[in-house]
């Protein structure tokens, strides 16, 4: 019997035929890249970056280029509706654009657009039009008011609006989605400071005399909902939304810090200016509205970086450097600073972060048997 010897499914004496051998280990290298690859951009770097591109985008598309810039400061006399009747302080950072401490509820904005736009308009659409009554998405309000300290204004975009034929609004309302509305006996005094500023609003710009509107609430895990239909009350507009408007317009006029009591009982638990204010665990209170604080480690990335590139001066605290390194190579760090011996250290020469308010301890002074902690040197941190 004669024996050929030759390929057989690519092997040679039982080894892998060189060529196919090659093959393989391209193919297995290109793989491994591959997967290299789409390790870093399934990371949560990557989507941030790329939802922060978006919104961006979207910005532009939608005619409001106006949000992609950093730094800007309303006029005093500014006031959007949905500011009205929160505490004073946490809106006065909030208009100069004190760096956040917590990110914004991305998930819960986005929610409420959608639950509106996908949710409620349609059922307007379909439930409340007819001949003589359409639904329009929003209706933009820039409404003047003379008070005791001058003229305010009042500008913002209402939710869906129930108008006439000639489109002139008949019933504004007010979408807001919860957690829970299983409790929920009456609606918000914020929320409804925020319809009556529509129901002015639009009853000046039309000529027309609106004296109600609806609140909506919907819970966001049952899609429950709960109407509350409240009149225009006069009283509580004038005497209290525009009384609150012109403290608010005066905090800014005089550039004085409003004292830090809330509005509402909950609005300390989730403001995103806690550490600033005095009601965290930094150990710093009624800090001005520029700086990074020293010893704090809860800015989110996004707040950081926008905080940043509001201002060239702006820089980085020595810890948030160590936690971010990439934002500390673009903008620079404020050194250490003994007030003591009067020494400027390198933040990186002091091998130690600083956590809440426990600094490092300078070296210098170490040396002559004296404990100094460390601070930060900026003209603006409690500006």
């Amino acid at each position: 019997m004669r024996t050929v010897v030759g390929d057989n499914d690519g092997q040679r004496d039982g080894h892998p035929h060189p060529q196919m051998a090659n093959e393989r280990e391209r193919d297995s290298g290109h793989t491994q890249a591959t997967v290299t690859q789409l390790r870093n951009i399934l990371s949560a770097d990557h989507f941030r970056d790329w939802y922060r591109e978006r919104q961006f985008r979207q910005n532009i598309e939608n005619g409001t280029p106006y949000f992609n810039k950093s730094g800007y400061v309303p006029d005093p006399e500014y006031h959007n509706p949905s500011n009205l009747l929160q505490c004073h302080r946490k809106i006065y950072y909030q208009q100069h654009n004190a760096p956040a401490e917590q990110s914004d509820p991305e998930g819960i904005f986005w929610f409420g657009t959608r639950f509106e736009e996908d949710i409620v308009f349609p059922f307007l659409q379909q439930e409340v039009t007819g001949s003589d009554r359409y639904v329009q998405n929003s209706v933009w309000i820039d409404h003047s008011i003379e008070t005791e300290v001058g003229k305010l204004r009042i500008k913002g975009t209402t939710d869906p609006v129930i108008v006439d034929p000639d489109a002139v609004p008949i019933l504004p309302t007010e979408i807001k989605t919860k957690s829970s509305i299983k409790d929920l006996t009456s609606p918000s005094r914020h929320h409804k400071a925020q319809l009556h500023a529509y129901m002015a609003g639009l009853s000046d710009e039309y000529d027309v005399d609106l004296t109600e509107g609806v609140l909506m609430y919907a819970d966001r895990d049952s899609f429950d909902v709960v109407f509350f239909h409240v009149d225009f009350d006069e009283e509580f507009w004038k005497d209290i939304v525009l009384s609150w408007a012109n403290e608010q317009t005066e905090y800014r006029l005089d550039k004085n810090l409003p004292p830090a009591v809330p509005e509402s009982s909950w609005e300390c638990k989730y403001c995103s200016y806690q550490e600033r204010c005095g009601k965290g665990n930094s150990g710093h209170s009624d800090l001005g509205v520029r700086g990074l604080i020293l010893g704090c480690t809860t800015y989110p990335r996004e707040k950081i970086s926008e905080y940043l590139q509001s201002d060239n001066d702006n820089r980085l605290t020595p810890t948030l450097a160590g936690l971010y390194p990439q934002l500390a190579d673009s903008h620079g760090v404020h050194p250490w600073y003994c007030p003591d011996c009067d020494f400027i250290f390198d933040w990186k020469t002091i091998n130690r972060m600083s956590t809440n308010r426990t600094n490092p301890l300078c070296p210098n002074c170490a040396k002559e048997n004296s404990l100094s902690e460390l601070t930060v040197q900026s003209p603006v941190l409690n500006s």
